[in-house]
């Protein structure tokens, strides 16, 4: 909440917060959507002190902090011409992080992967291999942190499809949204040494699992 409390202040001063009230209550307007069908998924989540704004950078990203704590950039709404279906996909992956505490998850692995390494860079030093520390340092990424990363990251996107196809909105939107990231041309990190899956990849799999979540969608449709 510091942390959060900080950085929107900073975004005050820089004249950069929630300076498009149409934006604003368009945004606030689907997040609440999500927020009401978070008990689906994690029964506490209900009282937590959720907040949403919106910052005046061209910048393309959203996040949310534990205990929801949200924000999302105007560029990404813009530049890419986002739906309110596609806002609710973006801000539901990142509320899923929040309910599957990621973050928590993350810093434990690192703590844990940060030992491993330690213990790597030892042993390569005590055989006089060159450079020991740096190798046993990319070996704990590849084979721990990053992995570990991309599993989130799948599991941040499924559940952000379901969140939001309880909320009402169309899952199709999930995969439209990466035709719009695609659409940069953008070739982007290898996968295998990036902590988010390829975007083709990522829009494959949302494809694969609309599905499962479309009997959720227009069960709330219907309402």
């Amino acid at each position: 909440e510091k942390a959060y409390s900080e950085v929107m202040a900073e975004a005050r001063s820089k004249k950069i917060l929630d300076t498009n009230a149409a934006m604003v209550s368009r945004v606030k307007r689907i997040t609440n959507n999500l927020i009401t069908k978070t008990p689906a998924i994690r029964s506490d989540a209900v009282s937590w002190p959720w907040e949403v704004h919106v910052l005046t950078v061209d910048e393309e990203n959203a996040w949310c902090m534990p205990h929801g704590k949200m924000a999302i950039y105007s560029g990404l709404i813009n530049n890419r011409k986002l739906t309110d279906a596609e806002i609710a996909q973006v801000m539901a992956h990142e509320i899923s992080h929040a309910l599957r505490e990621h973050s928590r998850e993350q810093a434990s692995r690192q703590q844990t992967t940060g030992i491993f390494a330690g213990i790597l860079g030892a042993v390569g030093q005590a055989y006089g291999i060159t450079a020991a520390n740096e190798i046993a340092s990319l070996g704990a990424d590849v084979g721990f942190n990053l992995p570990f990363s991309r599993t989130h990251e799948t599991e941040a996107d499924l559940l952000g499809m379901e969140l939001a196809a309880r909320a009402g909105y169309n899952p199709d939107a999930a995969s439209s949204l990466w035709d719009k990231m695609l659409s940069s041309g953008n070739a982007g990190t290898p996968q295998f040494l990036s902590s988010h899956p390829s975007p083709e990849n990522r829009k494959a799999t949302l494809q694969a699992n609309a599905v499962k979540v479309r009997d959720l969608y227009n069960a709330s449709a219907k309402k």
